[in-house]
């Protein structure tokens, strides 16, 4: 009696050892559900923080919008304060066709975005526009608010 309870025990734990070794089949998808969601949050938030722009007042305009690029906008900016901004980093005026030329090169579109300050007077605005088109860029969009009026709409003073 003393062997075939031996016999038992051991089969028993053999049994027990075979289930645990058997590899499991399902992949348990919780912890990447999580870690994405927690990923998605942070995105969401973090989005709208990386549009960095200068604050200018653009002058409002009944035009319609340029058609989109596949690439982001090469943008002059003409702060009220007459500084000049490419794209986020303020430059003298006189390196600004030099520096336009470099960043140019990198890019697939020659499609220059100006947006000005409303409070600029219009001379300033057409020097650089006269600077950018002797350095070779003709095609440059000027930059406005929606909303103004339209030419039937404007009062003779």
């Amino acid at each position: 009696m003393g062997a075939t309870t031996n016999l038992k025990i051991i089969k028993q734990s053999r049994r027990r050892h075979s289930r645990r070794s058997v590899p499991m089949s399902e992949i348990n998808v919780t912890p990447f559900v999580d870690v994405m969601l927690v990923l998605l949050i942070i995105f969401m938030v973090a989005a709208p923080m990386l549009t960095v722009g200068v604050d200018v007042d653009l002058p409002k305009s009944a035009a319609s919008a340029l058609e989109s690029e596949n690439e982001e906008p090469l943008t002059i900016t003409i702060t009220k304060e007459g500084q000049i901004v490419l794209q986020t980093s303020t430059i003298p005026k006189e390196e600004l066709v030099t520096r336009l030329k470099g960043v140019a090169n990198e890019r697939s579109s020659n499609r220059i975005f100006l947006r000005a300050d409303g409070e600029i007077s219009y001379e300033f605005v057409m020097q650089i526009m006269g600077a950018l088109n002797a350095g070779g860029f003709e095609d440059i969009g000027l930059v406005t608010d929606i909303g103004g009026p339209a030419l039937n709409n404007i009062s003779d003073e």
